[in-house]
């Protein structure tokens, strides 16, 4: 009899085995059909690799230059030109995307470690809480990104601490309230309903339940946030409120050389480049998620 049993239940855990194989497949092969995610994958990565290993493997210093190799054209010594001080700008420019990421995800991963729980509670808490916690995140939403970027960068100073937390500031209440949006969408479906009925507590159904079906547009706007952080962080490093110089900066390589664009125009066309290039590998990739998040739905 146990034989018999055995017997019958091999072929039909074959079967799901195979089948969640081939789930797994599908799932992958939505990400790499998808051309955005895989292009701005790409991008990000290099992005990436080049940040952390170029400093180890790019021999000039990005503070100090050769006065007499002030405007140099691309060469074999300087793979990027130099800049009006003499300076390499491959080596600035690396040191400049050192400064972007850490800003970037620096503001964008605390935002979201304090929004989640913000807008998770917003959500499932009920009226009165939602009211305590989206009045003054409406308040902040109210003022516009950069403005109030500049602003706590006026009162608290030009430190690369200042501009992290200044756009902490800014994704906080967004990451809130786009997470609070989703939970007031799902808090009422079925799912949740059955999760409550085998005796589920709000706690648990929250986080279990709910919130891992809540993280699609949370993902999606972080993706397109990181970039946006870094256009903000080179416009305040542009007008002189990010990254103070010699320190190496995208924003504020172009503020040094714009006088030079004639004279020098690579030296303001690679960190101007750099700029656009990382961010597009942000939203593509943003835009990836987003596309396959609502294949998977349909």
């Amino acid at each position: 009899m146990v034989k018999m049993v055995a017997t019958g239940l091999a072929p039909s855990l074959d079967i799901e085995q195979s089948n969640v194989r081939t789930i797994q497949g599908i799932r992958r092969s939505r990400w790499l059909r998808s051309q955005r995610t895989v292009s701005g994958g790409i991008i990000i990565l290099v992005i990436f690799v080049l940040a952390i290993v170029g400093p180890w493997i790019i021999p000039h210093d990005p503070n100090f230059g050769n006065y007499s190799q002030m405007l140099q054209p691309p060469s074999l010594t300087n793979l990027l030109g130099t800049d009006g001080f003499g300076r390499d700008i491959l080596t600035r420019v690396v040191y400049g995307l050192r400064v972007s990421l850490i800003v970037a995800f620096g503001s964008v991963i605390p935002a979201i470690l304090i929004g989640v729980p913000l807008g998770l509670l917003a959500g499932f808490g009920g009226s009165r809480i939602d009211a305590i916690i989206m009045r003054p995140i409406d308040l902040l939403i109210s003022f516009p990104p950069i403005l109030l970027a500049v602003t706590l960068v006026a009162m608290f100073g030009t430190r690369l601490t200042v501009t992290v937390m200044a756009l902490t500031f800014i994704w906080i209440p967004i990451m809130a309230r786009i997470l609070r949006g989703s939970v007031l969408t799902v808090r009422d479906a079925e799912f949740v309903e059955a999760a409550y009925s085998i005796g589920g507590g709000s706690t648990y159904v929250a986080i279990r339940h709910v919130l891992p079906n809540c993280l699609g547009p949370l993902i999606i706007q972080a993706s397109i946030s990181l970039g946006i952080s870094i256009m903000i962080e080179a416009a305040l490093s542009f007008v002189g409120l990010g990254t103070q110089p010699p320190n190496p900066s995208l924003g504020g390589m172009l503020s040094e050389n714009k006088d030079f664009m004639r004279e020098a125009p690579w030296s303001v066309i690679v960190p101007g480049g750099t700029i656009m290039i990382v961010v597009l590998g942000f939203n593509l990739l943003g835009d990836g998620i987003r596309d396959v998040l609502a294949s998977r739905r349909r």
